[in-house]
Protein backbone atom coordinates (compact mmCIF):
# COMPACT_ATOMS: atom_id res chain seq x y z
CA UNK A 1 0.00 0.00 0.00
CA UNK A 2 2.36 2.73 -1.23
CA UNK A 3 -0.37 5.34 -1.69
CA UNK A 4 0.88 8.63 -3.10
CA UNK A 5 4.44 7.54 -2.31
CA UNK A 6 4.26 5.63 -5.60
CA UNK A 7 4.39 9.03 -7.35
CA UNK A 8 7.84 9.79 -5.88
CA UNK A 9 9.81 8.77 -9.03
CA UNK A 10 7.54 10.95 -11.17
CA UNK A 11 7.93 13.88 -8.76
CA UNK A 12 11.71 13.39 -8.67
CA UNK A 13 11.87 13.63 -12.47
CA UNK A 14 10.01 16.96 -12.34
CA UNK A 15 12.75 18.25 -10.02
CA UNK A 16 15.68 17.27 -12.26
CA UNK A 17 16.48 20.78 -13.54
CA UNK A 18 16.21 22.28 -10.06
CA UNK A 19 18.41 19.53 -8.62
CA UNK A 20 21.10 20.15 -11.24
CA UNK A 21 21.00 23.89 -10.62
CA UNK A 22 21.37 23.39 -6.87
CA UNK A 23 24.30 21.05 -7.44
CA UNK A 24 26.00 23.57 -9.75
CA UNK A 25 25.47 26.23 -7.09
CA UNK A 26 27.14 23.94 -4.52
CA UNK A 27 24.09 23.97 -2.24
CA UNK A 28 24.59 21.39 0.51
CA UNK A 29 22.01 18.66 1.21
CA UNK A 30 21.76 19.87 4.81
CA UNK A 31 20.80 23.34 3.60
CA UNK A 32 17.99 21.81 1.54
CA UNK A 33 16.83 19.85 4.60
CA UNK A 34 16.69 23.09 6.61
CA UNK A 35 14.81 24.84 3.77
CA UNK A 36 12.22 22.06 3.87
CA UNK A 37 11.73 22.67 7.58
CA UNK A 38 11.20 26.40 6.93
CA UNK A 39 8.66 25.60 4.20
CA UNK A 40 6.74 23.35 6.59
CA UNK A 41 6.71 26.14 9.18
CA UNK A 42 5.45 28.63 6.58
CA UNK A 43 2.71 26.20 5.53
CA UNK A 44 1.66 25.73 9.17
CA UNK A 45 1.60 29.49 9.77
CA UNK A 46 -0.49 30.05 6.65
CA UNK A 47 -2.85 27.26 7.68
CA UNK A 48 -3.22 28.72 11.17
CA UNK A 49 -3.62 32.40 10.31
CA UNK A 50 -5.29 32.57 6.88
CA UNK A 51 -8.98 31.58 6.77
CA UNK A 52 -10.36 29.00 4.37
CA UNK A 53 -10.52 28.95 1.40
CA UNK A 54 -7.83 31.62 0.96
CA UNK A 55 -5.29 29.57 2.91
CA UNK A 56 -5.21 26.85 0.27
CA UNK A 57 -2.87 28.75 -2.09
CA UNK A 58 0.02 29.42 0.34
CA UNK A 59 -0.49 26.06 2.05
CA UNK A 60 -0.25 24.13 -1.22
CA UNK A 61 2.75 26.17 -2.39
CA UNK A 62 4.70 25.73 0.84
CA UNK A 63 3.79 22.06 1.28
CA UNK A 64 4.83 21.31 -2.30
CA UNK A 65 8.13 23.05 -1.62
CA UNK A 66 8.49 21.04 1.62
CA UNK A 67 7.99 17.77 -0.28
CA UNK A 68 10.42 18.93 -2.97
CA UNK A 69 13.10 19.62 -0.35
CA UNK A 70 12.48 16.20 1.23
CA UNK A 71 13.19 14.66 -2.17
CA UNK A 72 16.07 16.90 -3.18
CA UNK A 73 18.26 16.64 -0.06
CA UNK A 74 18.73 12.90 -0.50
CA UNK A 75 19.15 12.98 -4.28
CA UNK A 76 21.71 15.80 -4.05
CA UNK A 77 23.61 13.90 -1.35
CA UNK A 78 23.75 10.76 -3.49
CA UNK A 79 24.64 12.52 -6.74
CA UNK A 80 27.42 14.58 -5.15
CA UNK A 81 28.60 11.69 -2.94
CA UNK A 82 28.03 13.80 0.17
CA UNK A 83 26.11 11.17 2.13
CA UNK A 84 27.14 11.31 5.77
CA UNK A 85 25.82 9.91 9.02
CA UNK A 86 25.27 13.43 10.31
CA UNK A 87 23.31 14.24 7.16
CA UNK A 88 21.19 11.15 7.69
CA UNK A 89 20.49 12.23 11.27
CA UNK A 90 19.59 15.77 10.23
CA UNK A 91 17.37 14.41 7.48
CA UNK A 92 15.38 12.27 9.93
CA UNK A 93 15.06 15.07 12.48
CA UNK A 94 14.06 17.55 9.78
CA UNK A 95 11.41 15.23 8.35
CA UNK A 96 9.86 14.48 11.73
CA UNK A 97 9.92 18.14 12.81
CA UNK A 98 8.36 19.26 9.51
CA UNK A 99 5.55 16.72 9.89
CA UNK A 100 4.80 17.95 13.41
CA UNK A 101 4.85 21.61 12.36
CA UNK A 102 2.18 20.99 9.73
CA UNK A 103 -0.09 19.34 12.31
CA UNK A 104 0.49 22.22 14.73
CA UNK A 105 -1.12 24.49 12.15
CA UNK A 106 -4.45 23.01 13.24
CA UNK A 107 -4.14 24.54 16.74
CA UNK A 108 -6.25 27.68 16.23
CA UNK A 109 -9.04 25.69 14.59
CA UNK A 110 -9.66 22.59 16.74
CA UNK A 111 -9.25 21.42 20.33
CA UNK A 112 -5.83 20.87 21.84
CA UNK A 113 -6.67 17.23 22.61
CA UNK A 114 -7.47 16.56 18.95
CA UNK A 115 -4.24 18.23 17.83
CA UNK A 116 -2.20 16.19 20.33
CA UNK A 117 -3.91 13.00 19.14
CA UNK A 118 -3.07 13.87 15.54
CA UNK A 119 0.56 14.60 16.49
CA UNK A 120 0.92 11.26 18.25
CA UNK A 121 -0.83 9.25 15.56
CA UNK A 122 1.02 10.86 12.66
CA UNK A 123 4.36 10.07 14.33
CA UNK A 124 3.63 6.36 14.78
CA UNK A 125 4.27 5.22 11.16
CA UNK A 126 7.71 6.88 11.17
CA UNK A 127 8.61 5.32 14.53
CA UNK A 128 7.81 1.88 13.17
CA UNK A 129 9.78 2.44 9.95
CA UNK A 130 12.81 3.66 11.89
CA UNK A 131 12.55 0.73 14.31
CA UNK A 132 12.42 -1.68 11.38
CA UNK A 133 15.50 -0.09 9.81
CA UNK A 134 17.30 -0.38 13.16
CA UNK A 135 16.44 -4.09 13.15
CA UNK A 136 18.11 -4.44 9.77
CA UNK A 137 15.16 -4.56 7.37
CA UNK A 138 14.51 -2.19 4.50
CA UNK A 139 12.87 1.12 5.29
CA UNK A 140 9.08 0.94 4.92
CA UNK A 141 7.43 4.00 3.39
CA UNK A 142 4.13 4.90 1.81
CA UNK A 143 0.50 5.10 2.83
CA UNK A 144 -2.34 4.82 3.23
CA UNK A 145 -1.52 7.92 5.34
CA UNK A 146 2.09 8.80 4.76
CA UNK A 147 3.75 12.20 4.58
CA UNK A 148 2.31 13.05 1.16
CA UNK A 149 -1.22 12.06 2.14
CA UNK A 150 -1.02 14.20 5.29
CA UNK A 151 -0.02 17.18 3.14
CA UNK A 152 -2.98 16.50 0.86
CA UNK A 153 -5.39 16.35 3.82
CA UNK A 154 -4.00 19.66 5.13
CA UNK A 155 -4.53 21.24 1.71
CA UNK A 156 -8.14 20.02 1.59
CA UNK A 157 -8.75 21.40 5.08
CA UNK A 158 -7.22 24.75 4.09
CA UNK A 159 -9.60 24.92 1.13
CA UNK A 160 -12.75 23.70 2.89
CA UNK A 161 -12.38 24.68 6.54
CA UNK A 162 -13.17 21.09 7.61
CA UNK A 163 -10.42 21.14 10.22
CA UNK A 164 -11.82 18.64 12.74
CA UNK A 165 -12.74 16.16 10.01
CA UNK A 166 -9.27 16.48 8.49
CA UNK A 167 -7.62 15.85 11.87
CA UNK A 168 -9.75 12.74 12.37
CA UNK A 169 -8.76 11.48 8.90
CA UNK A 170 -5.10 11.99 9.82
CA UNK A 171 -5.55 10.12 13.12
CA UNK A 172 -7.43 7.13 11.70
CA UNK A 173 -5.27 6.95 8.58
CA UNK A 174 -2.03 7.18 10.56
CA UNK A 175 -3.08 4.42 12.96
CA UNK A 176 -3.98 2.22 9.99
CA UNK A 177 -0.66 3.05 8.32
CA UNK A 178 1.25 2.22 11.50
CA UNK A 179 -0.51 -1.16 11.63
CA UNK A 180 0.28 -1.89 7.98
CA UNK A 181 3.93 -0.93 8.39
CA UNK A 182 4.26 -2.94 11.60
CA UNK A 183 2.91 -6.00 9.83
CA UNK A 184 5.40 -5.53 6.98
CA UNK A 185 8.30 -5.05 9.40
CA UNK A 186 7.35 -8.20 11.33
CA UNK A 187 7.17 -10.23 8.11
CA UNK A 188 10.58 -8.95 6.97
CA UNK A 189 12.16 -9.59 10.38
CA UNK A 190 10.82 -13.15 10.44
CA UNK A 191 12.14 -13.71 6.92
CA UNK A 192 15.61 -12.47 7.85
CA UNK A 193 15.58 -14.55 11.04
CA UNK A 194 14.63 -17.62 9.01
CA UNK A 195 17.41 -17.00 6.49
CA UNK A 196 19.89 -16.45 9.31
CA UNK A 197 18.79 -19.71 10.95
CA UNK A 198 19.21 -21.64 7.71
CA UNK A 199 22.69 -20.22 7.20
CA UNK A 200 23.58 -21.23 10.76
CA UNK A 201 22.38 -24.79 10.17
CA UNK A 202 24.41 -24.94 6.97
CA UNK A 203 27.53 -23.75 8.79
CA UNK A 204 27.12 -26.39 11.50
CA UNK A 205 26.51 -29.15 8.97
CA UNK A 206 29.63 -28.07 7.11
CA UNK A 207 31.74 -28.26 10.26
CA UNK A 208 32.02 -24.52 10.74
CA UNK A 209 32.36 -23.93 14.45
CA UNK A 210 31.05 -20.38 14.22
CA UNK A 211 27.47 -21.55 13.78
CA UNK A 212 24.69 -19.08 13.09
CA UNK A 213 25.67 -15.47 13.35
CA UNK A 214 22.36 -14.65 15.02
CA UNK A 215 21.32 -11.05 15.11
CA UNK A 216 24.71 -9.82 14.08
CA UNK A 217 24.00 -10.77 10.48
CA UNK A 218 20.60 -9.15 10.22
CA UNK A 219 21.87 -5.66 9.68
CA UNK A 220 24.14 -6.42 6.74
CA UNK A 221 21.62 -5.22 4.20
CA UNK A 222 20.93 -2.03 6.14
CA UNK A 223 22.74 1.05 4.90
CA UNK A 224 23.47 3.35 7.85
CA UNK A 225 23.10 6.29 5.48
CA UNK A 226 19.72 5.18 4.16
CA UNK A 227 17.95 7.94 6.06
CA UNK A 228 18.84 10.17 3.12
CA UNK A 229 17.02 7.87 0.70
Amino acid sequence: MNGLYALKPWFARRLTLLRRRLIRSDISPNSVTFAGLLCAGAAAASFAMVPAPWAVVPVVVFLTARLACANLDGSIARETEKQTRLGSLLNEIGDRAADLLVILGFLPHISLSLVLSALLASSAPSWISIAGAAAGVRRINGGPMGKTERCLVAAVAAASGWYAAAALVVIVGSVLTAGVRLFQVVVLCNRLDGESGRRGEGDREGGNGVGGSGRGGEGRDHDPLSGRL
